[in-house]
Formats: C-alpha cells, sequence, structure tokens
C-alpha cells in the first residue's frame, strides 16, 4: 500500500480557490478537503504545493503529435514521447490521433499505439481518435485529399476488429455517400461519431445527430460555416443538447468571441478544450513534414504553403490559459479540460478531485506553468 498528500495547495471552488489537501491510497484518490490534512493520515509521501492550484489532470481528445514526434509514422517511439510531452503540459490522458492515410498506414497506427498501452512513459493512452479517412475533399482543410474516399463498411470493420476497444472516436463528413449507414454503425459498437471536415447542411447535421453522432471535432473549423439561410452544422450542433463540441483555444483557430460564443451556447459541460497538435508542439517554428504535406511553422501557427491551417502547437496548459483570457471563469475552463472530456469518452474515474476517482492531477502555477504531473498517485513529471 502507498500513500500520498498533497498539502499546501488551492483548489478550484465554486468562487474563489481554496487552500486544501489531496489524499491518495493505491493510486485512488481517497479524500480532498480545504484547510490542513487529518492529523490521522498516515503518508509515504508528502508533496508541499506551495500554494499553487490543484486541478485534475487534463485529457486531450485530439492529439496527432509533439515535441518532433508524430503518431502516424509508424513506430512505437513516437506513441511513448507524445506521452511523456503530454504528461509535461499537464496532460494525463489522450487519445492517440490519426490523419487520413493509407489503410495500411493507419492500421500501423493502430497496432503501435496497441503495443503502447500499460508502458506509457507520461499520460495514459485512452483510447484511439480517427479522423478520417471519411471526410468530404470540400472542407478538407490541411487532410491530404489523396487519402479521402467514402465511408466503407468493409473496411471500417477491418479497423475495428485491430483496434478493438481501443477505438473510442471517428471523425468523419455524414453526408457523403454512405455517411448516414457508417454512423449508425458507429453508434451501435459504442464508438463515438463525431462530425467535421464535412460540408453537411443544418438538415444533414440534423439527421446525422439522429442517427446517433454526439460529437463535432475542431468546431467551427473544417466546416460549413454558418450563414443566416443557412445555418450548417453548427447551428444544427448548438440545438442539440446532447451534443458536445471541441474548441481549439490558441487565439488562431477561434477568436475569442467565438470562444464566448461556444461557451454561452453548450456550456462547460459540453465543450471540450483540445490541442488538435502535430510534432511541432513543443519544439518552436520550422518545417514539418505532416499528414503528407510540407507544414510550416512560424511564430507558432502552423499552415500549409497556401496559407491553410494546418493543426496546432498549443498544449493543453496554454488552452486552459488563453480560455480563461478569454473571459470563462477559471471553474468552467478547468472543466472543459477535465470532467467534460471524461465524460465524453465514459471515463467517470477521471477528470475530478473526488474519493474513488484516479489520483490523476497536476499541480500548476498562476502562469499556468505546469509545476507537476501525477497520475495514479505516481509524480511523472516535475518542474524541480
Amino acid at each position: 500500500m502507498t500513500t500520498l498528500l498533497v498539502h499546501n495547495v488551492r483548489l478550484i471552488n465554486e468562487t474563489e480557490p481554496v487552500t486544501g489537501y489531496l489524499y491518495v491510497r493505491n493510486e485512488k484518490i481517497i479524500s480532498v478537503g480545504q484547510g490542513q490534512a487529518p492529523s490521522e493520515y498516515q503518508t509515504d509521501y508528502t508533496i508541499d504545493g506551495s500554494g499553487h492550484f490543484l486541478i485534475p489532470g487534463m485529457i486531450d481528445v485530439h492529439i496527432h503529435g509533439a515535441e518532433g514526434y508524430d503518431m502516424m509514422d509508424g513506430t512505437m517511439e513516437s506513441i511513448q514521447a507524445v506521452s511523456a510531452a503530454c504528461a509535461r503540459t499537464g496532460c494525463t490522458s489522450f487519445l492517440a490521433t490519426s490523419v487520413s492515410s493509407s489503410l495500411d498506414d493507419l492500421l500501423q497506427m493502430i497496432s503501435n499505439v496497441s503495443k503502447s498501452v500499460g508502458s506509457e512513459p507520461g499520460a495514459q493512452i485512452a483510447g484511439i481518435h480517427i479522423e478520417g479517412p471519411y471526410l468530404n475533399a470540400i472542407r478538407k482543410g490541411m487532410q491530404n485529399e489523396q487519402y479521402l474516399r467514402h465511408p466503407n463498411r468493409e473496411e471500417m470493420e477491418l479497423i475495428v476488429r485491430k483496434a478493438d476497444s481501443l477505438l473510442r472516436m471517428v471523425t468523419l463528413a455524414p453526408e457523403l455517400p454512405g455517411g448516414f449507414k457508417m454512423v449508425d454503425y458507429l453508434k451501435k459498437r459504442g464508438i463515438i461519431a463525431a462530425i467535421a471536415h464535412s460540408d453537411a447542411t443544418y438538415e444533414e447535421a440534423k439527421k446525422a445527430f439522429a442517427l446517433g453522432a454526439s460529437h463535432v471535432t475542431h468546431c467551427f473549423n473544417g466546416m460549413r460555416p454558418i450563414h443566416h439561410r443557412d445555418p450548417g452544422l453548427i447551428v444544427a450542433a448548438f440545438e442539440e443538447v446532447s451534443v458536445s463540441v471541441q474548441a481549439i483555444v490558441d487565439n488562431v483557430h477561434l477568436h475569442p468571441a467565438i470562444v464566448r460564443l461556444l461557451y454561452r451556447e453548450k456550456g462547460p459541460d459540453k465543450m471540450v478544450l483540445i490541442t488538435d497538435a502535430l510534432q511541432a508542439m513543443g519544439m518552436g517554428d520550422g518545417t514539418y513534414l505532416f499528414g503528407g504535406h510540407e507544414v510550416n511553422v512560424s511564430q507558432g501557427i502552423a499552415t500549409l504553403s497556401d496559407g491553410t491551417l494546418a493543426s496546432s502547437t498549443v498544449t493543453m496548459n496554454e488552452a486552459l490559459k488563453k480560455t480563461v483570457e478569454s473571459g470563462i471563469p477559471l471553474k468552467d475552463a478547468v472543466k472543459m479540460a477535465t470532467e467534460t472530456p471524461a465524460n465524453v469518452l465514459g471515463m467517470p474515474q477521471k477528470g475530478r478531485l473526488i474519493p474513488g476517482a484516479d489520483a490523476d492531477v497536476v499541480i500548476l502555477n498562476d502562469r499556468f506553468e505546469i509545476v507537476r504531473t501525477i497520475i495514479k498517485g505516481k509524480t511523472v513529471y516535475s518542474q524541480n
């Protein structure tokens, strides 16, 4: 039995943060409270939080790579490197996310992720998110058009067999031939059907949601924009109470006013902060190969040669900071990075500071810099 006490930390409350503690036994949270920990608590390890914030570990449901590593490059090393990079940014669980590719490359990525589960050096793999290849070329963004194709039931069945329970989310364009049937197929297998890189009309989006689509990938990006006579996917998603949406909050993909709009429409329970990061995250400006394209990163903004945005370089802690700077209350911003993605993935043991939850927690300072990342009661990253 291993016990851990984290004290002298600020817990996010309904109004103002309060000083408190967290007590962990055998990888689980036993108690969390204000003030000093009860004197009867026996501990193997004690961490003084120095008055910094303590929040649940953040969960990124959409990340492609980090620190020079792309999870589609065919190696297990890259999966492990992204895991470690995530932990350094306060992310404790993530969905390994693909881009549109050949079937062979996708199956190799799935194989590498599967082999990496259980040996992650940092953030834990919560599953796989397949972004494409069933996307609409009209709204392809940086997705490589040579790999885009219509939904194929036989191909998806092979992917499902290969990924098994690791396949948690599939982003597709439901308006493509076979798209609505694919949404129904995914729903019946407990896989999240997400919509993006889609030119779906309002009516087509409504039909997809009625069939079981429940999530919108990087909302506003890679989809038909809102028009007062053609509301499209975004307005359809706003009207569906059960539908959750992703937001890339990097001050590039979304204007702060749009971040506030998403927050007003969907609330902290249905708005999910993501990075959508490519391998340039944590690397700085330069030229990278991503999704079969040459991507140039300048001042942290990743684009193709024609100026098309190509994923992001934002980290989860930076996204959290920018969300608060957009005018969203800290407690709600934290929820959108922790509890809400956990709920989307059906992981009630993650993303919250309550007794019985996994001891995945993050200590961060007032500048939102990560001081320490703890996963299942063990420190996997420390600033010192």
